[in-house]
């Protein structure tokens, strides 16, 4: 076919009678937007947020998004802000959240988030604008190989080369990314694709991911080895957060002690007498000393990270086969056996399992788990004398212990990288599910942001950022985010002057330190003042109790500058005793 102006392409015949501007648009009026289509499909999924930086490369999807009526679309500061924000929410809800940056740039900036996604295992649907169909693969303006680039932080990457098949395509994402062992996906779509009409999409296949049950035979092996067991435990990981319940269920028929992994604290009631500890990192040698005992270990929804591992030296092994004094239930085949060998590896989901192991009529065996809990307990509380400490400076322990005093037991705990963590991780009781949100990756930035998604995702409940002022730093400006979108939420800043975790490091290793220093002490109440929110400082305990009390009535977001004591740099160590090491002299 030709015309005035010579051959036209495939691509420009077919635009003829799908674009929403083209001459024959009348005849297509009963079609919609591929853009809309995929906005049904997230919507009938559960989707509710989109958050993103708005681009060129999908106008249309973001359009259709705000239009939805199920759907919000979430403008944010930065595309890394966008990205933690999703992958909060879908840990929170259990939910897949969704993402959207345009191409190039905006990917590159997306990713931080994506690669947390993958190794905190969070189902979560990314959208990534592309250049044009006909520019592809010529390096066009922002042009990046998207599906390679993507391909090794998510479970899966494609580019969409359809418009017809946008739907089809957002609706496997979405079931890949919540079966077996959850995570990202990232879908790439040429620009030109979003805006085209299509017909109304065919029957897609459900989001919703199998479960499979632990079968009759390892459910009562597995019970059989657990009866007999005189020191078993149990580590519980990310997959058993939808098993709170099951779980509780499960140790009590046993009388097993429970260790939760990495940043998982909240999948088991700390304040439970079976409960041992949290497996992360630092851990004291006196809480791992029950687990290095054990006679039997059953490890449930958990990959067994380096950090729940203490470098892969735990749960130790002797071999695989019935040598080995470990037992999986993991709902990935892949993560069975795959970082120490196990006797009985059952692939199933966490809650069927544990339900199916507390329903048998097992008569508890006699142990006694209260010293090694009490072991623990010794651990979280703090120092007599940091409430107390000198120099105009609040000691790391003194603000996790105002946190306590101050906020209710069911508050949502955001937690960015940093070595101000450790002492939170320590000093705060995770007593009720779904109350931590923290990034396994060791993310820098995730606290603010997480803060905000958590506040959208659940107002009723207090939700507070705890995060150290190099983390503020890089996605502090997301409070502007809740100041627009009008969320109370808290966050408390542990501000140090440092690169904590890396400062510590370098002074154990090396004996010095190296670009470590933040210029300070920052006056961070006035930034966020400056974006609108509420701000205090305080360097006492009375004054931080203030802070809190007065955040937790305001109608607007709060950030709370403690200056905390950059010699204080862990739970076990001073600043002044690494760089005096008589080992690094």
């Amino acid at each position: 076919m030709t015309d005035e102006t010579g051959p036209r392409s495939a691509t420009e015949a077919a635009d003829e009678i799908t674009r929403p501007d083209a001459p024959g648009r009348a005849r297509q009026r009963h079609r919609r937007t591929a853009a809309e289509e995929v906005a049904d499909v997230l919507a009938a999924a559960g989707v509710r947020r989109c958050y993103t930086v708005p681009g060129e490369s999908f106008l249309e999807l973001a359009d259709s998004v705000e239009q939805h009526e199920d759907l919000r679309l979430v403008s944010t500061r930065h595309e890394n802000g966008a990205a933690f924000m999703a992958e909060a929410e879908a840990k929170i809800t259990g939910v897949p959240a969704v993402a959207a940056a345009t191409r190039g740039p905006g990917a590159a900036n997306l990713a931080v988030g994506v690669h947390t996604a993958r190794q905190d295992s969070t189902p979560m649907v990314v959208f990534l604008g592309q250049v044009t169909s006909d520019f592809l693969g010529r390096e066009a303006f922002q042009e990046v190989d998207l599906t390679a680039f993507y391909s090794p932080i998510t479970k899966w990457a494609t580019t969409v080369t359809r418009a017809d098949r946008l739907a089809e395509i957002t609706a496997q994402a979405l079931r890949v990314a919540t079966t077996g062992r959850p995570g990202p996906v990232a879908v790439a779509v040429p620009g030109d694709l979003f805006g085209r009409r299509v017909p109304p999409a065919a029957k897609l296949p459900g989001a919703q991911p199998p479960r499979p049950p632990l079968g009759e035979d390892e459910r009562d092996r597995l019970a059989e080895w657990l009866a007999a067991a005189r020191r078993p435990v149990i580590i519980a990981g990310g997959g058993t957060r939808d098993a709170r319940e099951e779980l509780v269920a499960c140790a009590e028929r046993y009388n097993v002690g429970v260790y939760t992994s990495w940043r998982r604290q909240d999948v088991f009631p700390n304040d439970h007498p079976l409960y041992l500890g949290h497996l992360g990192l630092g851990c004291p040698a006196p809480v791992l000393r029950t687990v290095e005992d054990a006679d039997a270990v059953l490890v449930v929804g958990s990959r067994l990270s380096e950090i729940t591992s203490q470098s892969y030296r735990l749960p130790a092994a002797a071999g695989p086969g019935p040598d080995s004094p470990i037992a999986q239930i993991d709902i990935d085949p892949g993560q069975i056996g795959a970082v120490t060998g196990v006797w009985l590896g059952a692939a199933a989901d966490a809650r069927l399992a544990l339900d199916a192991l507390a329903s048998l009529p097992v008569a508890a065996p006699d142990r006694d788990y209260r010293e090694a809990h009490r072991v623990w307990e010794r651990t979280a509380a703090a120092p007599a004398d940091a409430a107390a400490h000198p120099g105009g400076l609040m000691h790391p322990w003194a603000v996790v212990e105002g946190m306590r005093r101050a906020l209710p037991d069911d508050a949502v705990i955001t937690n960015d990288a940093g070595n101000f963590a450790a002492f939170l991780h320590r000093g705060w009781f995770y007593r009720h599910p779904r109350t931590q949100l923290a990034p396994t990756s060791g993310a820098m930035g995730y606290a603010v942001p997480a803060a905000v998604a958590a506040k959208l995702a659940a107002p009723h409940r207090t939700v507070v950022a705890a995060v150290g002022d190099g983390g503020l730093l890089m996605t502090g400006q997301e409070l502007e985010t809740a100041v627009r979108l009008g969320l109370p939420l808290t966050v408390v800043v542990f501000q140090n002057g440092l690169y904590g975790t890396i400062a510590m490091h370098q002074a154990r290793e090396l004996g010095r330190r190296a670009g470590t220093d933040i210029s300070g002490p920052l006056d961070l109440a006035s930034y966020a003042r400056g974006l609108g929110a509420m701000g205090a400082t305080a360097t006492s305990p009375v004054e931080l109790a203030d802070a809190l009390d007065t955040a937790l009535s305001a109608e607007l977001p709060m950030l709370i500058d403690v200056r905390t004591d950059p010699e204080i740099i862990s739970p076990e160590a001073t600043m002044t005793g690494l760089l005096g090491s008589p080992d690094l002299r």
